[in-house]
């Protein structure tokens, strides 16, 4: 903006630069804040829920015979439904996760998508459960049920996988695979089955009455829905494979950590955990909860290659 010619000195004439003030300052702070906020919001809600990466993972474990490798694809929470994962982004899921290979594939639950403020479409039952039925594997697939199956339809679930021949794993253990090479495929219930009046939840997990149908010395592989469990974890079980935090879903410097659905906070929210020896790997997942929004943590297949 330039000023009147009484407050310019002649010989220059010059636009003089408008003085910086804290009021200015915090103007175009807010305002760059602004855009920056906006563009931000728009690839967390229309980017980055769309993108798909395949995480690796390679490590033998104790517990896990060295040299006998085995490969497992991870899918977590897929939260089926619009606007991020729908009918056609399952199918991309179900493509990338088949051209894997792995020796066996396992679910760890949450298939719907719910969201309490947003509208979503649904992706029917019967559709997610059979693109997912489309993954081969030559020990099968195997599935356990989340805390948003629980809450919304825990019979629509199971029914939808039974129809595809998707075993559920829900305080069981199975020995599986070939002579030499065998292992134990165990998976607990829901530790957030129930909402409470109180904020609390009762699950209806039992981990002691799980691993009590482990007969033999065999390796023990541990599917859980949430990581929180890992606490009581005993050194029996080679690894145990996790969904549920969604890796923190928006990880904002400084703050993401404080939201993660975890009792303890950014301990379980993502990647290899070791803790006293115990090993356990928990997903980003694919899908949203609460809102269609990811940020930092891309949607993503886990692969991991055991005995490598």
């Amino acid at each position: 903006m330039e000023l009147p010619a009484a407050n310019v000195s002649e010989p220059s004439r010059r636009a003089a630069k408008p003085r910086l003030t804290r009021r200015r300052l915090l103007t175009a702070g807010a305002g760059m804040l602004g855009l920056a906020a906006a563009a931000t919001g728009a690839y967390a809600g229309a980017i980055e829920p769309l993108e798909l990466t395949v995480t690796r993972y390679a490590l033998t474990p104790p517990g896990w015979r060295a040299g006998d490798k085995l490969t497992i694809t991870v899918i977590a929470d897929l939260h089926a439904g619009g606007p991020d994962m729908t009918l056609r982004h399952i199918r991309q899921v179900v493509e990338t996760a088949q051209a894997l290979r792995s020796d066996i594939v396992v679910l760890l639950g949450d298939f719907r998508a719910w969201y309490r403020h947003f509208k979503s479409e649904p992706v029917a039952d019967p559709l997610w459960a059979g693109e997912l039925a489309r993954i081969e594997a030559p020990l099968g697939t195997w599935a356990i049920l989340g805390n948003h199956d629980w809450w919304h339809d825990p019979g629509g679930v199971r029914a939808a996988l039974a129809a595809v021949r998707i075993p559920v794993l829900e305080n069981a253990a199975t020995l599986i695979g070939p002579a030499g090479r065998r292992f134990w495929l165990a998976g607990i219930g829901d530790q957030l089955a129930y909402p409470l009046h109180n904020g609390s939840y009762r699950g209806v997990d039992d981990l002691p009455g799980t691993l009590k149908q482990i007969r033999t010395d065999d390796p023990v592989l541990l599917l859980v829905h949430e990581p929180d469990i890992f606490t009581r974890v005993p050194d029996r079980v080679a690894l145990t494979l996790a969904g549920h935090t969604h890796g923190g879903q928006i990880r904002l410097p400084l703050i993401w950590r404080h939201f993660v659905p975890s009792e303890y906070g950014a301990r379980f929210a993502y990647g290899h955990v070791i803790e006293g020896g115990r090993h356990m790997i928990v997903s980003g997942g694919l899908g949203t909860s609460i809102i269609p929004a990811r940020f930092g943590m891309p949607p993503e297949i886990v692969h991991v290659t055991l005995g490598a």
